[in-house]
Formats: C-alpha cells, structure tokens, sequence
C-alpha cells in the first residue's frame, strides 16, 4: 500500500504538478503586490483616488468592499495576461514549430517495389528480396 502512495508522488506529473502550485502562489503574491501597490496607485492618479480597497457602500450595517473586488479584477486580469502571453503563447509557438519541423523531415524507410516491405531510403538493394532499387 506505501509503495503504491510513493509511486504515485515519485511519478513526474506529481511532482511537476506540486512545483507549478507554489511557484504559483509565489507569483500570485507578486501581482497582488504589484496590483495593490503600484497599478492602483497609478490609476488613482487620473482617477482621483490612490487606493481602491477602501471604496465601499453599506446597506442596513452590512459593508460591501467593492474597491477590494476591482483590485482582484485587475489582479486576475493581469496573472491571466502574463500566463498566455509568456507561458501559453510561446509554447503554442514551440509546438507548432516542432510540429512543423517534424512533418517536414526527410521519410527514414520506402518500400521495396517488388516485395513491399520496409528498408532504409539510401538502400540501394532489398535486404528481404535483393531486388536492385532504381531510385
């Protein structure tokens, strides 16, 4: 039963997996940071108002943060844009690339004229009927 749990946690995606959430978190960290401290400040300056988490409205004692709510927006807007733009877009780039380069490769194997079977491109005989290949 324990050799079972560790292979499982020992397999790669395991483990990729538990690397991508915390380097996620860290980066999470980053833009809230980045978004609570420098954007919003910045969009204050033509809007008025430096810090948009203490924009809210009460009904009947209850308090609505909408001003938390636009920093997440902007937050997640930006995350979202950094993946697909560095992570995403680059990778579609690759792949297509490697795809590319992978349907356009010289064919390793022809078949043989006379026998139809598989041989090397540069044979010049058929190794299962010796039959002499023209091209």
């Amino acid at each position: 039963m324990l050799k079972g749990f560790k292979d499982f946690l020992l397999r790669g995606n395991v483990v990729d997996l538990a690397v991508a959430v915390i380097v996620g978190a860290a980066f999470n960290s980053v833009v809230t940071a980045l978004v609570k401290d420098i954007i919003t400040p910045f969009i204050g300056v033509f809007g008025g108002e430096p810090d948009f988490s203490g924009w809210h409205f009460t009904i009947n004692k209850s308090r609505f943060m909408v001003g938390d709510f636009i920093n997440q927006i902007v937050s997640f807007v930006i995350v979202s844009s950094v993946i697909y733009f560095a992570i995403v877009l680059p990778m579609n780039k690759l792949k297509a690339k490697l795809e590319k380069n992978k349907n356009s490769a010289e064919p390793v194997e022809k078949t043989c004229p006379e026998c139809l079977s598989s041989i090397p491109t540069k044979a010049k005989r058929c190794k299962y009927c010796t039959a002499v290949l023209t091209k």
